[in-house]
């Protein structure tokens, strides 16, 4: 179902995997026409629905991921050619602190991923890259700020994002970004999918709670000194005492079989 032109919201496997694509090609899946409003009440809505498990994020075509902030949009307004569009500002990022949201989401980056667009591919835990996507934070080519940079340096080593930040006048490809470790694959474009489609697919035999609670606990513990990150993680593993899955898990260990987890 798409609840926006800019913006297609699919469910798949019952409702357990989330396939969310922004949809502007024409303008390099910049941030536009509605598509960040359309974006962040998507992520909302993967963050409460209860029959989400996992999300894969991309752009329509294969030549833009996201560009970013629609320039042509801003230049167009501030020039009086178009009326100011009415823009829900929602301080959503960092995604999974801001919302609650400890899903996975996985980013399958089909093409330039630059500026904002980084900064979304930044909220997804595991990225794959078609080889021939290139990444870029370029705000000092242009003057502009980037308070949303706060986070890079828990997501690659301090040099690396440095080095992407601060000469932001060239782009970087897949294989830099996997080498900085910011990209987990690279894979031909026409696989992108299909690969990304593959590590959600794994997820759905995974027990969702421990899941969730395990990525909280490595997001949350990256701020906190050791002491409190090993009780705030101990404290965390409570809410699996007692979960049908709890059984579910070491029974089908004793049984050989796969675990047939349904998240109580």
């Amino acid at each position: 179902m798409a609840d926006s032109p800019v913006l297609l919201y699919e469910t798949k496997e019952n409702g357990r995997i989330v396939v969310v694509t922004m949809n502007r090609p024409e303008r390099m899946n910049a941030l536009g026409g509605g598509l960040r409003e359309a974006l962040y009440s998507s992520f909302e809505r993967f963050a409460e629905d209860d029959d989400a498990w996992v999300m894969v994020l991309t752009g329509a075509g294969d030549k833009a991921f996201c560009a970013g902030n629609d320039l042509v949009e801003t230049s167009e307004i501030r020039r009086g050619l178009i009326p100011p569009r009415p823009v829900r500002r929602l301080p959503i990022f960092p995604l999974s602190e801001t919302l609650d949201c400890w899903k996975p989401i996985i980013g399958a980056i089909n093409g330039y991923a630059i500026a904002g667009g980084f900064m979304i591919a930044m909220q997804c835990d595991i990225r794959i890259a078609a080889e021939h996507a290139e990444m870029g934070i370029a705000e000092v080519r242009w003057n502009m700020g980037a308070g949303w940079l706060h986070d890079i340096s828990r997501q690659m080593h301090l040099q690396h994002a440095l080095e992407l930040v601060l000469w932001g006048d060239r782009r970087i490809s897949a294989q830099r970004a996997y080498e900085m470790g910011w990209v987990n694959r690279v894979v031909p474009k026409e696989k992108l999918l299909d690969e990304a489609m593959e590590w959600a697919e794994r997820v759905l035999y995974l027990a969702p709670r421990s899941m969730r609670n395990l990525k909280e606990i490595i997001y949350r513990g990256w701020s906190m000194d050791p002491a409190n990150a090993r009780a705030f993680s101990r404290a965390l593993e409570q809410n699996l005492v007692g979960m049908e899955d709890s059984i579910e898990g070491p029974t089908a260990f004793a049984e050989k079989r796969r675990p047939a987890f349904k998240n109580r």
